[in-house]
């Protein structure tokens, strides 16, 4: 994958979505001037945890490159205080939290025969994963099966099961797939060093 963002832009990235953030839960509006850079049509998840237990505490964002990252990057930042799954973050929690921002590249359809050619396109620590069936649909960061220590089987059924579907839902053949990577800037600690994970 080639770099979308240098270190510089990414900790941009990180500083702006905790500022946009920590204005949203103090009802204030933050612009930020982005540089050309972040004029490209990217998706974007702006991820909150609690620190220093790293407990999600709110992730909002864009899969697809619907617009320029100068407009998703807010409105991800914005989103991830008032994710539905958590009570809507307080200016004192933000502060305490730390703040994660993942740019992605354009999902591409995996295309499959069986669920072990499914599983052989699918590389752990690389690729991030769109399921879509009917109604259902679900998306995990490509950080998410490292950080949760899952195997490729692993990885595709808790994804199933957040859309709501059983487990092994994916072995069917009937649901589609994307796969995308992502560069992932990080706080080390509250409002801290900004690295490249």
């Amino acid at each position: 994958m080639a770099e979308m963002l240098s270190l510089e832009d990414g900790v941009l990235a990180v500083r702006s979505a905790r500022a946009i953030a920590e204005a949203e839960t103090e009802d204030r509006i933050c612009d930020v001037d982005f540089p050309e850079t972040f004029r490209c049509d990217r998706g974007v998840f702006v991820t909150i945890s609690e620190y220093p237990s790293g407990i999600l505490r709110g992730c909002i964002g864009y899969p697809q490159p619907i617009m320029q990252l100068s407009q998703s990057l807010p409105l991800a930042a914005r989103g991830a205080c008032n994710d539905p799954r958590f009570p809507r973050l307080r200016p004192d929690q933000a502060k305490r939290c730390t703040f994660e921002v993942t740019v992605l590249t354009e999902p591409e359809p995996i295309r499959y025969k069986s669920s072990e050619d499914l599983k052989s396109q699918i590389e752990i620590g690389k690729d991030g994963l769109i399921m879509r069936y009917r109604r259902y649909g679900a998306v995990y960061l490509p950080q998410v099966p490292v950080e949760q220590e899952w195997n490729t089987d692993e990885y595709l059924g808790n994804l199933c099961m957040k859309a709501g579907m059983q487990e092994d839902s994916w072995k069917s053949g009937a649901l589609d797939f994307e796969k995308f990577q992502g560069e992932v800037f990080s706080e080390v600690s509250p409002g801290g060093e900004v690295v490249r994970k």
